[in-house]
């Protein structure tokens, strides 16, 4: 009976709260990942994550109003969103999904950093425009985002005193950039074309 007892008391204190903890993780991270694509426009994998999410999100609630009683289950509850919140936008940090415009404007001669940015077959648009010093030269140039670091490079390489802002666009129509390495056909993480934007 006291075996019984101890078993009991390890499943309600450590083990239910566990697994409540670890759901709410799985089920916010498909949240906020869910969030995000729907911000950027992927309209066919959203509802995928979303219907993953609320079967968690169900199971988790569930197990917490059985044990009403379990202080433990509403810290891993509370605690799982707070730690699923950061975990999926980590994830989705190391997708690189989408593509972003980088704005660069220096007051120096930036053909050196235009030339560069083509060498890597980043499409490029120059413009001359009055900054409030005096004229400057605007370089607008629209990338993935897997490719950021490789325009980080070639700023602070070129450009070291421009400034710089970057800015995530929902959606991209032709446009020049550079091929995959490897000049693979699929995309490794779309290789069915879910992640597709609609139009």
């Amino acid at each position: 009976m006291l075996e019984f007892t101890i078993s009991t008391d390890v499943y309600a204190w450590v083990i239910l709260p566990l697994l409540i903890f670890l759901a709410r993780i799985c089920d916010v991270s498909l949240g906020t990942l869910r969030v995000i694509f729907i911000a950027r426009g992927f309209k066919y994998i959203a509802p995928v994550i979303g219907f993953f999410e609320v079967i968690i999100w169900l199971l988790a609630i569930g197990q917490v109003m059985q044990n009403v009683g379990n202080v433990a289950s509403y810290i891993a509850y509370g605690g799982g969103f707070a730690a699923g919140t950061f975990i999926g936008m980590a994830v989705e940090e190391r997708l690189s999904l989408g593509n972003v415009v980088v704005r660069i404007i220096t007051d120096q001669d930036a053909r050196g950093l235009v030339e560069a940015l083509r060498r890597y077959n980043f499409g490029v648009t120059t413009m001359k425009a009055e900054g409030a010093r005096g004229p400057v030269t605007v370089v607008l140039t629209i990338n993935r985002r897997e490719d950021l670091h490789k325009v980080y490079d070639l700023i602070h390489m070129h450009q070291q005193q421009a400034f710089f802002t970057v800015e995530e666009i929902k959606s991209v129509k032709e446009g020049v950039f550079p091929s995959k390495q490897g000049g693979s056909i699929l995309n490794w993480r779309d290789p069915l074309g879910f992640f597709r934007k609609g139009k």
